[in-house]
């Protein structure tokens, strides 16, 4: 994976300072915050993201409100927080899964 300084970051690391690296990040903000139909056509930047589970978790640990983070919209986020109350930080659950994931991809 790189940024758009052309800097490569191991695809099974988490990345922290995943923001540089997201597809949205040199794109108008104001279009990840948008209300009715148009979050579906927002979710869309995110589709093939490298880092949609750094954003994704980030915003479920930081109990995000508004806008669409990691490919979901704050009712998803809502909805999945809601069905996972016991998920203290979903950064170590994502993290764990990609983990896994590469452990067994090997």
């Amino acid at each position: 994976m790189t940024n758009r300084e052309g800097a490569t970051v191991a695809r099974s690391s988490w990345v922290d300072e995943w923001a540089q690296y997201g597809t949205c990040s040199g794109s108008d903000p104001d279009a990840l915050f948008v209300q009715g139909a148009a979050q579906q056509q927002a979710k869309q930047v995110c589709m093939g993201c490298p880092v949609i589970a750094e954003c994704l978790a980030d915003s479920l640990d930081n109990h995000t409100e508004f806008g669409v983070w990691g490919g979901m919209t704050e009712r998803e986020r809502r909805a999945l927080l809601k069905r996972r109350p016991n998920v203290t930080s979903w950064r170590t659950l994502f993290e764990a899964d990609r983990t896994r994931r590469v452990l067994s991809a090997s």
